[in-house]
């Protein structure tokens, strides 16, 4: 079923994979401020489903949490480690394919957002109202320490994928 909340959800990640495609539209030269738009909205969403979405889902279940929430969570922990680093050809590969996994656990037959649509039922109006209200993540500038790569790398293999298959980090 796609609904209102499908949609919403739908269509921002339609936005953010544009802003994905024109920062990176030049892999030597990264456009930074498009760059820090997509971001901007990638936190931002992930806070929306992170603190809305879920909750609402798990709260329409009697306390339950969705089984695909556990995924889900580990998916948004390893693109939050990847907005830490700045862009290189490597974070936007890992970003890109976890973000195409991501996207059709979300967007596909019987994914989160249309198991969210029919468990909210008469409050997907308030659901949606409270995720327009969201308000932004604060931005930190980018940090490329060893420290920063190894949390990213432990992050991203807590969520089934390995940075190095997607090139050399520098």
């Amino acid at each position: 079923m796609r609904g209102p909340l499908f949609t919403y959800f739908a269509d921002d990640h339609r936005r953010l994979e544009e802003l994905l495609n024109r920062a990176a539209a030049h892999p030597d030269e990264f456009e930074m401020s498009t760059y820090a738009q997509f971001r901007s909205g990638l936190l931002k969403h992930i806070k929306i489903e992170e603190t809305i979405l879920l909750p609402a889902a798990q709260k329409a279940r009697g306390g339950d949490p969705l089984p695909i929430a556990a995924k889900i969570r580990l998916d948004h922990g390893a693109l939050t480690a990847l907005m830490v680093p700045p862009p290189s050809p490597v974070v936007i590969a890992a970003i890109r394919r976890i973000l195409r996994d991501h996207n059709m656990l979300e967007e596909g037959p019987g994914g989160l957002y249309e198991i969210c649509e029919q468990l909210v039922g008469n409050e997907v109006q308030a659901v949606l109202d409270k995720a327009r209200k969201t308000s932004s993540v604060p931005l930190l500038p980018h940090n490329n320490d060893r420290f920063v790569l190894d949390a990213t790398r432990r992050a991203l293999a807590r969520a089934g994928y390995n940075l190095d298959d997607f090139g050399e980090v520098a």
